[in-house]
């Protein structure tokens, strides 16, 4: 099974970062969206079975 991205699930995934990116320079509370972003992204990783407490500072 070829397990590359097709074009459309790349534009899809730049799109969520945008919108990400966007959140967090639209939030009142920076500090706090950024940590639940973090949050968020760890548990997607975490789903997949990589960890990531290697890429924690």
């Amino acid at each position: 099974m070829d397990e590359r991205m097709t074009e459309k699930e790349q534009a899809t995934a730049l799109i969520e970062e945008y919108a990400k990116l966007q959140r967090i320079k639209a939030a009142e509370d920076k500090d706090g969206e950024i940590a639940y972003q973090i949050k968020i992204t760890k548990a997607k990783l975490e789903a997949l079975g990589i960890v990531t407490e290697d890429l924690d500072r």
